[in-house]
C-alpha cells in the first residue's frame, strides 16, 4: 500500500510554523459568503463560471481563523468586475458528506476553484489572508497567460522569490502558443505565466530568442531554464521538474514552504539529510550531498536537507536522536525507511549506491522490547510485531493506537476484561502497539485512525475488526475468528513437515 504524503502530514511532521492568520470578526462581511449544501450546490455552482468553495468543518481551528479572512476576502470580491464569488460548505455535515468525498476532502480546511460551472476544478493554493485572497483570485479568475509588452510588466511577473514560466512566440496564434495557454490554464493555481513577443523585455536568458520557446525562471540553482518541446505533456513535465530544487531547504524561512509541499507530494522515494546548519563542517557536508543528489535526482530519488532546530517533529515522527546527527534518512513510498545515522561527507555517495543496490537493510522505527511483558494486554513494539503476531503461532488480537485519543482510552479498560477473559487460554494473546512510537508494516495494516484492530488466527488470517467496542462483541469475534487447538496443531504439523522435507531434497542432490 502506498504511502501518501498529505499537506496535514507536512504541518505535523515539519511543524511550518508559517503566518497564522488573525482577524476582526466582521457581522457585516458574513452575508457576502454563499452558504451551500447537499440542495443547492450543483444548481449554484453551474450558474457560475469562476467560484471558489471552502469545505470547512465547525470544530476545526484552521478554519475558524480562516473564517473572517474568508468573509473579508468576499465582500472585497464582490465589488469586483465582474464579481467573484466565494462559498462554503459544512463538510462535517452527515448530508454533505457525498460533496466532501466528490470532490477529494480529505482535511480542512480545503478550498477549490471551479470553472466553467464546475467543469475545471483546481486547488486553491494562495495565502489565507484576506487581501492575499483577493488578490490571488482576481489573478485565477483573468486570462490564464499575461501578455508581458515591457520590463516592468516582467519585473511585476517575475520575483525574486517565485516561479514564473514565460513563453516567448513570434505571433500569439499557432498550435505551440495554443498547448502553451492550455498547460497555463491547468497549472495556473500554482505558477504564473505569461507570454511575449520579444524575449529583451526579460531579466534572464538570452535576448535575441524569438521562440517559440518557454523560459522558466526561479529562485534557486540555475536560476533560468529553457524548453522548445510544446506537447502539452512534455510542457507540463519540464515545468514540475524544473520548478523543484535540486535539495530542497527546509528551515525556519517560510519562503522555502512551496517548495517542502513539492518535496513530500512528489512520486520518488525521499532523501533526508539532517543536520545542525550552524555545526562547523556543515558546508563541506552540504556540498557533498548536492553532489551526491546530481547523481541520483534521475533515479526515483528527491533530496531535502533539514536544519536540526527546525526539524524536531521529524525526529519524533521518523524515531531519530539528536545524536545521531549528521544523519540521512530515506522513506520510500511504501513506507520503509533506510537510516544512516553519524554520517561523514565523504561516505554519501557510497552509501547511496549502496542503497541503490538493495545492500542497506530497511530501519525499523520501535520503542525498546520491554523487560517484562506480564500485564493481561501484552505490548508489541517494532522489533517485536514479527515474533508475537506472526510467529508466535497464536491467534492474537492487536490494537494499533496513540496514547493521546480518547477512543482509545476509553477501550483500553475493556481490552483488559477482555485479556483477562483469555488469561487461561495460551492461545489467545490480546495485545497492543502504539502506532506514534512504532512503525506499522502499511502492507499488511490499514491504519487511517485510532484504535485500529486486527486480528490474526494461528494460521494466518488476518481480518480487521470494525464491530462494537463492549467486551462481549470483541469476545464474540475472537471465537468466530480464531483457530481452534485441533486446526492450530494441523498448522504445526505442517510447517514441522516443510523443514523435512527441504533436508530430504538436499539429500537427493
Amino acid at each position: 500500500m502506498a504511502i501518501r504524503v498529505s499537506i496535514c502530514f507536512l504541518f505535523f511532521v515539519f511543524a511550518l510554523s508559517f503566518t497564522q492568520i488573525f482577524a476582526d470578526e466582521s457581522a457585516e462581511t458574513k452575508e457576502f459568503v454563499l452558504t451551500l449544501d447537499h440542495s443547492n450546490f450543483s444548481d449554484t455552482i453551474t450558474k457560475h463560471n469562476f467560484i471558489v468553495v471552502e469545505f470547512y468543518a465547525p470544530w476545526c481551528g484552521h478554519c475558524k481563523n480562516l473564517a473572517p479572512e474568508y468573509e473579508k476576502a468576499a465582500s472585497i470580491l464582490s465589488s469586483h468586475d465582474p464579481p467573484i464569488a466565494l462559498a462554503k460548505v459544512d463538510a462535517n455535515e452527515e448530508k454533505n458528506k457525498d460533496l466532501a468525498s466528490q470532490y477529494d476532502v480529505k482535511g480542512f480546511p480545503t478550498i477549490k476553484i471551479l470553472r466553467n460551472g464546475g467543469k475545471n476544478i483546481q486547488d486553491y493554493k494562495g495565502p489565507r489572508q484576506a487581501d492575499g485572497i483577493a488578490d490571488y483570485l482576481k489573478k485565477q479568475s483573468g486570462p490564464a497567460s499575461s501578455e508581458i509588452k515591457s520590463a516592468d510588466d516582467a519585473s511585476a511577473l517575475i520575483g525574486e522569490n517565485k516561479i514564473a514560466i514565460v513563453g516567448i512566440f513570434p505571433k500569439f496564434s499557432g498550435e505551440e502558443f495554443d498547448n502553451f495557454i492550455a498547460v497555463a490554464e491547468k497549472l495556473r493555481s500554482e505558477y504564473d505565466f505569461g507570454h511575449t513577443l520579444d524575449a529583451k523585455h526579460l531579466p534572464r536568458g538570452e535576448s535575441s530568442v524569438s521562440g517559440p520557446a518557454v523560459r522558466l525562471f526561479k529562485p534557486f540553482d540555475e536560476l533560468f531554464v529553457n524548453s522548445q518541446d510544446f506537447h502539452v505533456e512534455a510542457l507540463e513535465k519540464f515545468v514540475e521538474e524544473s520548478s523543484s530544487p535540486l535539495v530542497t531547504v527546509f528551515n525556519n524561512d517560510p519562503s522555502n514552504h512551496p517548495y517542502v509541499v513539492k518535496f513530500f507530494n512528489s512520486p520518488h522515494a525521499k532523501a533526508m539529510l539532517f543536520v545542525n546548519f550552524t555545526a562547523e563542517g556543515v558546508e563541506s557536508l552540504k556540498s557533498k550531498y548536492r553532489e551526491a543528489a546530481a547523481l541520483y535526482q534521475k533515479e526515483g530519488i528527491s533530496f531535502l536537507v533539514g536544519d536540526v532546530e527546525a526539524s524536531q517533529n521529524a525526529f519524533q515522527y521518523f524515531g531519530l536522536q539528536e545524536d545521531q546527527v549528521p544523519l540521512i534518512i530515506i522513506q520510500q513510498n511504501d513506507g520503509k525507511k533506510f537510516l544512516k545515522p553519524h554520517l561523514e561527507a565523504e561516505h554519501i555517495s557510497t552509501w547511496l549506491k549502496e542503497y541503490k543496490d538493495g545492500k542497506v537493510a530497511p530501519h525499523v522505527k520501535s520503542e525498546p522490547i520491554p523487560e517484562s511483558n506480564n500485564e493481561p494486554v501484552k505490548v508489541v513494539v517494532g522489533k517485536s510485531l514479527q515474533d508475537i503476531v506472526f510467529n508466535s503461532g497464536k491467534n492474537v488480537l492487536l490494537e494499533f493506537y496513540a496514547p493521546w485519543c480518547g477512543h482509545c482510552k476509553q477501550l483500553a479498560p475493556i481490552l483488559e476484561e477482555v485479556a483477562i477473559s483469555y488469561q487461561s487460554d495460551a492461545d489467545i494473546i490480546i495485545a497492543k502497539l502504539d502506532a506514534t512510537a512504532n512503525d506499522v508494516p502499511s502492507e499488511t495494516f490499514e491504519v487511517q485512525g485510532y484504535p485500529t484492530l486486527y486480528f490474526r488466527s494461528a494460521s494466518g488470517k488476518l481480518a480487521q475488526y470494525d464491530g462494537g467496542r463492549a467486551k462481549e462483541d470483541i469476545i464474540e469475534f475472537i471465537e468466530k475468528s480464531r483457530d481452534k487447538p485441533a486446526q492450530q496443531e494441523k498448522v504445526k504439523e505442517q510447517s514441522e513437515e516443510k523443514p523435512a522435507q527441504q533436508e530430504q531434497g538436499k539429500d537427493e542432490l
